[in-house]
């Protein structure tokens, strides 16, 4: 499966902005997805994730209540809609996937992925 990620960019903090993932060449509701970060100088960490149905997410306590995760499988694709966007947010986004039989499986760690995008870049200024 390809992984293509967009939405990327410039905002001031409090701001919002939409990522997209949108996936390609595979039965995108077997793919469990997430979303990870990795900022100037610091390892990939987790951001969100939702199982393949779409009935199950899970955030890592930095972007809960703001961040939030949804998917429409119709259209491939898994969306990261970030509001109150804060400077410490910055860094290049990746979205992932990982086929699952069982549609209601979130995964949280990078090693539960087979599929990687290529990153988009997310900016925020103080």
């Amino acid at each position: 499966v390809q992984l293509q990620a967009s939405g990327g960019g410039f905002v001031q903090a409090g701001g919002s902005l939409r990522l997209s993932c949108e996936a390609s060449g595979a039965t995108f509701r077997r793919y469990a997805v997430g979303w990870f970060r990795q900022a100037p100088g610091k390892e990939r960490e987790f951001v969100a994730a939702i199982s393949g149905s779409g009935g199950r997410t899970d955030y890592s306590d930095s972007v809960k209540g703001r961040f939030y995760i949804s998917r429409d499988n119709a259209k491939n694709t898994v969306y990261l809609q970030m509001n109150s966007l804060k400077p410490e947010d910055t860094a290049v986004y990746y979205c992932a996937a990982a086929y699952r039989l069982h549609s209601n499986v979130v995964l949280t760690t990078q090693g539960g992925y087979d599929y990687w995008g290529q990153g988009t870049q997310v900016t925020v200024s103080s």
